[in-house]
């Protein structure tokens, strides 16, 4: 930390898109119905597959297992950005030339779908045009770059060699620009989707967990409480899929966590969007405060989910360290973290979960950039429910089969460190007891014998559950910078007190209560 500088990391995670802005909220469903269409998960693909459907007339049901955005939408950077990282290159090489421009247009076509969809509605969402910075400050960097500024050109992507633009306060080597991207404030745009969704029919449900859906002419979704949904297409939004036994979609998706802070900075903030392709990760943007000044958005840190280090909050402590040294500090107002998944060769998976049941659809691994993702989500499922022809179907169907060998060689590597998980948790024990832990500290703890984990909360209640998740049977770890128990093989993650916050899993950890504490 600089020389001087006192931290001021808020103690709690508290997104700035969910600071303040008033939500609608929604029953949960409490009976059997019958729609054309039910969207389960209600953040940004949900959200603008429903709006899509329901200005074109189609009956929807849009259900969530929480409340409307309060996951990775919630909590994301919220960058409309046609500039992945490192993409173009490697999706030259993996899938051709046609494939990459396909990519590109689509994104690009998305960034004007949320920009005429602002206009066309007259949302005040702080949406503005920036141009986007590819960066690096490492010679082994460079080259890179310079294999993506190839890939640009042979694409052409309207953009390119762009070092001498950089307005950032530290030594640069080489950048890559995209222009004319966009950034907005996301709780404030879908939040209006929401409400031409309700004006215009579309049912809204939160609290509604799908668990289990039977395939059949008409497929049929089954909630946690026991209620059904019968509609002639289901489409799945749900982040990670609940259903991700059908296309073994465990084994093809891997899920990442990120950071960010919101800060006032005492420098001048410098305009565009920027991200590095170093490591570590830095992510900047800026966006309007309430009180009219403007804050520097300060992301990366990314890491597996579940797999980190002992004391995640140091991922925020980097965070602070780099924006002290470069932007200076004044005030950190907000924190939060996001989880993002990521496909075995980084291209969503967008349309039939598997073959021959093209009845349900679905829609996830947007890696950390699901603004554009979610965007282009809606307009593809729109279009396969309408049986519409769109150029991009081919691009991100969950079918493709084209295989190369680093995908495979991910796919295995993937897999085996979930077989290396699940081992070595079982032999993890608890390092300490219950009774020790210190007020707002969770660990695994041992009791009576057996491997628990226990959280202390600040009144000194102790909640204990057995760490094992309920998705496989991995064991969860702690994780101290949101206070979650967070499993390393798929990315589900729970609450101290065991409730689920993050999918695949669709049931709780179990509790151990004061009355069948003998039973565990």
């Amino acid at each position: 930390m600089v020389f001087g500088y006192r931290s001021n990391i808020p103690k709690y995670a508290r997104s700035f898109w969910l600071q303040k802005e008033n939500l609608p909220s929604f029953p949960p469903l409490n009976k059997d119905i019958v729609v054309d269409v039910t969207i389960v998960g209600g953040g940004a693909a949900g959200i603008t597959t429903a709006y899509l459907l329901a200005i074109n007339g189609v009956k929807t049901a849009l259900i969530e297992a929480d409340t409307l955005l309060g996951g990775t939408t919630g909590h994301t950077t919220a960058k409309i950005s046609s500039q992945h990282g490192m993409i173009y290159d490697e999706i030259l090489q993996n899938f051709g030339e046609r494939t990459a421009q396909l990519y590109y247009e689509a994104n690009e076509q998305a960034i004007s779908f949320i920009r005429n969809t602002a206009e066309s509605h007259q949302i005040k969402c702080d949406f503005s045009t920036q141009d986007a910075y590819l960066y690096t400050s490492t010679e082994e960097g460079k080259k890179k770059i310079q294999n993506e500024a190839a890939a640009y050109e042979k694409i052409g992507i309207n953009g390119g060699y762009a070092l001498s633009e950089v307005e950032l306060p530290y030594h640069v080597k080489d950048a890559l620009v995209i222009r004319n991207q966009a950034q907005f404030h996301p709780v404030k745009y879908f939040r209006e989707l929401v409400r031409v969704i309700q004006e215009k029919g579309g049912l809204i449900f939160e609290h509604t967990r799908a668990v289990d859906i039977t395939h059949q002419s008409q497929p049929l979704i089954k909630t946690a409480k026991g209620c059904e949904l019968k509609s002639n297409q289901v489409v799945v939004c749900s982040h990670f899929p609940f259903n991700d036994g059908d296309g073994k979609y465990f084994s093809r998706l891997h899920a990442e966590r990120s950071y960010s802070l919101a800060v006032r900075p005492s420098r001048p903030v410098p305009k565009g969007m920027y991200i590095n392709i170093d490591t570590p990760t830095r992510s900047i943007r800026h966006t309007p405060s309430d009180y009219g000044d403007t804050l520097l958005l300060i992301g990366g840190e990314g890491h597996a989910a579940g797999k980190h280090l002992a004391n995640t909050f140091q991922c925020y402590k980097n965070l602070e360290e780099f924006g002290e040294k470069n932007f200076g500090i004044e005030e950190i107002p907000f924190r939060w973290s996001a989880q993002d998944l990521v496909t075995l060769d980084k291209v969503p998976y967008i349309g039939p979960m598997v073959s021959g049941k093209e009845n349900v659809l679905v829609a996830s691994g947007f890696a950390k950039w699901g603004m554009s993702g979610a965007a282009i989500a809606g307009l593809l499922l729109k279009d396969y429910v309408l049986q519409q022809q769109n150029r991009y179907h081919e691009v991100f169907t969950p079918l493709r089969k084209k295989r190369k060998k680093s995908e495979i060689s991910a796919f295995i590597k993937e897999n085996a460190n979930v077989g290396k998980e699940f081992a070595e948790g079982k032999l993890n024990r608890g390092r300490q007891k219950a009774e020790d832990l210190h007020p707002d500290e969770g660990s695994l703890v041992n009791w009576k014998g057996k491997k628990a984990g226990g959280y202390k909360d600040e009144q000194g209640r102790t909640f204990l559950v057995e760490p094992k998740c309920t998705h496989m049977g991995c064991d969860v770890e702690w994780n101290d910078a949101e206070r979650s128990w967070d499993c390393p093989c798929h990315g589900s993650r729970f609450a101290y007190d065991g409730e689920i916050i993050e999918g695949p899993a669709t049931m709780p950890l179990k509790r151990i209560n004061e009355s069948n504490r003998e039973e565990f």
